[in-house]
C-alpha cells in the first residue's frame, strides 16, 4: 500500500477493525518513511456477469432500484426495500463465489420479493422471466396460489386480497355463491 502523502511503497498496519456492517475491514496504517497515518478499507469484491458478458461489481443499490420499480404504487416502505437489498446481498455472498451471473442475482431477488409483496413479485418476475403472453401471467399466479395452499398461509394474493378463502371477501365462500347485501337504512 503506497502512502498517500509521500508515495512510499510500504506501510505498517497499526490497527484493524471490522466495519459496522461486517462486510469490510478498516485498517489504520502508518508510513515508515514520513510517519503519517492513514486509513484503508478492505472488502471482498463480488462481481456480476451480465447477459452481455460485461462484468461489474455487485451493487445493493441497483438491486433496490430494480425492486423499487416493481413496488411502485404498492404499500412497501423504504426500510423494507433496504432489508430486501441486505437479504439479497447476504444470499449472493453466501454462495462463496467471487463472480455470479445476473440470472443468479435475479433468483436471489425473487424469494424475498415474493415474501414482501406478491404484486411486486409478479411485476418483477414478468420482466425477469420474460413473460410473453397472458398465459405466462396466469401460470405464475397459479403457481403462487398452489404454493399458498400447500403452505396453508393466509397472505396477500396477486389481486391484493388477503385471507385464506377464495371468496370476494376472503371469508371462504365458493366462487359462485351469492354475496349477502345489506339494505340501506
Amino acid at each position: 500500500m503506497h502512502c498517500p502523502f509521500c508515495r512510499h511503497p510500504d506501510s505498517r498496519v497499526v490497527d484493524s477493525r471490522t466495519a459496522d456492517d461486517g462486510t469490510a475491514i478498516r485498517r489504520r496504517r502508518q508510513c515508515p518513511d514520513c510517519s503519517r497515518r492513514f486509513t484503508t478499507v478492505e472488502s471482498a469484491s463480488l462481481m456480476v456477469i451480465k447477459r452481455s458478458g460485461v462484468t461489474e461489481p455487485f451493487s445493493r443499490d441497483k438491486v433496490i432500484a430494480g425492486v423499487r420499480k416493481a413496488c411502485q404504487g404498492r404499500p412497501v416502505t423504504e426500510d423494507a426495500l433496504a432489508q430486501l437489498g441486505q437479504q439479497v446481498e447476504e444470499a449472493v455472498r453466501a454462495t462463496g463465489s467471487a463472480e455470479l451471473s445476473a440470472h443468479d442475482v435475479g433468483l436471489a431477488i425473487l424469494g424475498p420479493l415474493q415474501d414482501l409483496d406478491l404484486v411486486a413479485y409478479l411485476r418483477f418476475a414478468s420482466v425477469y422471466r420474460a413473460f410473453e403472453s397472458l398465459e405466462d401471467f396466469e401460470n405464475a399466479v397459479e403457481e403462487l396460489r398452489e404454493a399458498r395452499k400447500s403452505a396453508g398461509t393466509s397472505t396477500q394474493d396477486a389481486g391484493g386480497r388477503t385471507g385464506g378463502g377464495s371468496g370476494a371477501d376472503g371469508a371462504g365462500e365458493s366462487p359462485g355463491a351469492p354475496v349477502p347485501v345489506r339494505a340501506a337504512d
